[in-house]
């Protein structure tokens, strides 16, 4: 059954003097987030509006972003900051505003702390046979002192700290894991690995398991490179505390699965794996059955801790619906691995959340303060 459609008349609002004149352009859901963003007119002078029509756009909610003509020239906030996009629920014949308050590429593209270091540009990851940028966030008093720190393995480097790496579905959307840590208070070292640059290399390496479209899986490779090469590395070079109660691994999507499994495989490595909206359809009865293998075995586990965030409304593919609800998948799993799981268990569900670093960002947070907390409670 096909949505209803609705006229949208977009209003924009400029208040800055800069490319008055310009080709203006629209990107949002109404065209999926495509690369190629929508020409709607010239940007007006400063005070005056312009006018727009989207004749067809789906009933539901709506996302919005202004550029001149692609990912690197979107509108900011007054100080320059990339804006989130602006939703509007669309249920009838629609008027909405967007406002030009600044843009983006005005600022430095760059929005990584002095904190975020470069480990090694191509650090070799002999399992898998190739190069990987790593990068390091090493806290503020890292130089000045002799203190030993908690370290947080995580995967997609390229999308952590630096706007100028990042490239999400509305853009160069970054987890601002930085920021996060930088304003905490607290301090770990963050061990951040770059993705494949091209996506059907990264699914590849992020499964364990050979699927449609995956014939040769590297997960496990990638795995016990980090294991057994890239965390020795790390705690030969830098001062880590480096027992099972204060190394974590978090990953999202595809990241997220991998990181399900690395906790199940590494039990005496990781104490927490934190996992972020996790593909478990790309897995599902593999996962089932390994998890129920390797929580049988009587290892002790009481003492890790598997932390899942997931958002309401993610979704597979495009539709939401019963098959294709990643919260569902979640639900599933949460509920079968609490029955069969003796360590600590958190689920943290945002009710708006849905697939990206836009969310991301917000789950870090959560997380962050909580696996901090759990530290600071066990010593």
């Amino acid at each position: 059954m096909s949505k209803k459609v609705y006229q949208v008349i977009v209003n924009v609002l400029n208040t800055n003097e800069n490319f008055v004149g310009a080709p203006l352009y629209l990107v949002g859901t109404f065209n999926n987030w495509s690369a190629r963003h929508l020409p709607i007119g010239e940007i007006p002078a400063v005070g005056e509006r312009m006018h727009f029509l989207l004749p067809a756009v789906e009933a539901g909610d709506m996302e919005l972003k202004l550029s001149r003509g692609d990912y690197r020239t979107l509108t900011a906030d007054q100080e320059g900051k990339l804006e989130d996009p602006q939703i509007f629920k669309i249920q009838k014949d629609t008027e909405v505003t967007l406002t030009i308050e600044n843009w983006r590429d005005l600022y430095p593209a760059s929005t990584a702390s002095p904190q975020v270091h470069v480990l090694d540009e191509h650090f070799f990851f002999p399992e898998l046979d190739v190069f990987r940028k790593v990068s390091i966030y090493l806290p503020k008093d890292y130089a000045g002192s002799e203190q030993r720190y908690p370290v947080l393995y995580m995967h997609d480097g390229q999308h952590l700290f630096d706007e100028a790496t990042s490239l999400g579905r509305s853009g160069p959307v970054e987890w601002k894991v930085d920021e996060t840590i930088d304003s905490s208070g607290s301090s770990v070292i963050v061990v951040a690995i770059d993705h494949a640059t091209d996506y059907e290399i990264r699914q590849q390496e992020y499964l364990v398991n050979s699927g449609k479209g995956t014939p040769d899986p590297k997960g496990w490779k990638y795995l016990h490179d980090i294991v057994h090469t890239l965390k020795p590395h790390v705690d030969l070079k830098y001062r880590t505390l480096a027992g099972v109660q204060h190394t974590a691994m978090l990953g999202s999507s595809l990241g997220g699965l991998l990181t399900l499994y690395a906790g199940l495989a590494y039990p005496q490595v990781f104490g927490t794996a934190a996992i972020f909206s996790p593909s478990i359809w790309m897995d599902e009865e593999n996962l089932y059955r390994y998890a129920a293998e390797k929580l049988g075995m009587g290892v002790d586990r009481k003492e890790q801790e598997f932390y899942f965030y997931i958002g309401e409304r993610e979704r597979r593919f495009r539709m939401m619906d019963a098959k294709n609800n990643m919260r569902l998948d979640m639900d599933r799993f949460y509920t079968w691995f609490a029955e069969h799981f003796s360590g600590k268990l958190t689920l943290d569900v945002n009710p708006e959340g849905k697939h990206g670093a836009q969310f991301w960002q917000a789950a870090f947070q959560q997380f962050y303060a909580h696996w901090i907390g759990t530290i600071n409670s066990s010593n």
